[in-house]
């Protein structure tokens, strides 16, 4: 299998979720199954059937991540320089509206538009991939196409 491109932030927040999930959260879970099952009648006890449920999704997450984990390629972006490449942060200009927007350039399983962090298989890091600061940047979006200017490249 391939290999996800990850920054060691991105990791570590996995590998925390994963460890909650694993000693909080399973064992409460396993705690309240216990419980509810004390109550009686299974096929009619909404507590049992409501922490069967959590615990499905609790293994499923578990399951997930302990895939991205092991298939997690860490890229130190601190180790980079140059063009714009997996972990940049990259500050660019609107060229129609001049607003200036911050992204990191950061594998699948970390990538959060709300927080800079843009996924490397986005349209718009695709674009940017390869790019030096002052280049010029067309976006083709299902929104329509946008210019970006590069202003700064680094990579923290």
């Amino acid at each position: 299998m391939d290999k996800f491109p990850m920054t060691p932030k991105g990791y570590a927040a996995l590998d925390a979720e994963l460890k909650t999930l694993k000693t909080v959260e399973r064992p409460a879970i396993i705690a309240a199954i216990a419980e509810a099952r004390e109550h009686g009648d299974l096929s009619e006890n909404a507590e049992y059937h409501s922490a069967r449920e959590k615990q499905s999704f609790i293994e499923g997450r578990i399951k997930e991540l302990e895939g991205l984990i092991s298939l997690a390629q860490v890229i130190d972006p601190k180790s980079l320089s140059g063009a714009v490449k997996f972990g940049a942060t990259v500050e660019l200009v609107d060229e129609d509206t001049e607003e200036e927007k911050t992204f990191q350039i950061v594998g699948e399983a970390e990538a959060n538009i709300e927080k800079g962090l843009l996924n490397i298989n986005s349209p718009l890091a695709r674009a940017l991939i390869g790019k030096e600061e002052g280049d010029s940047v067309e976006v083709k979006t299902p929104g329509g196409s946008k210019d970006y200017e590069i202003v700064k490249i680094s990579y923290i």
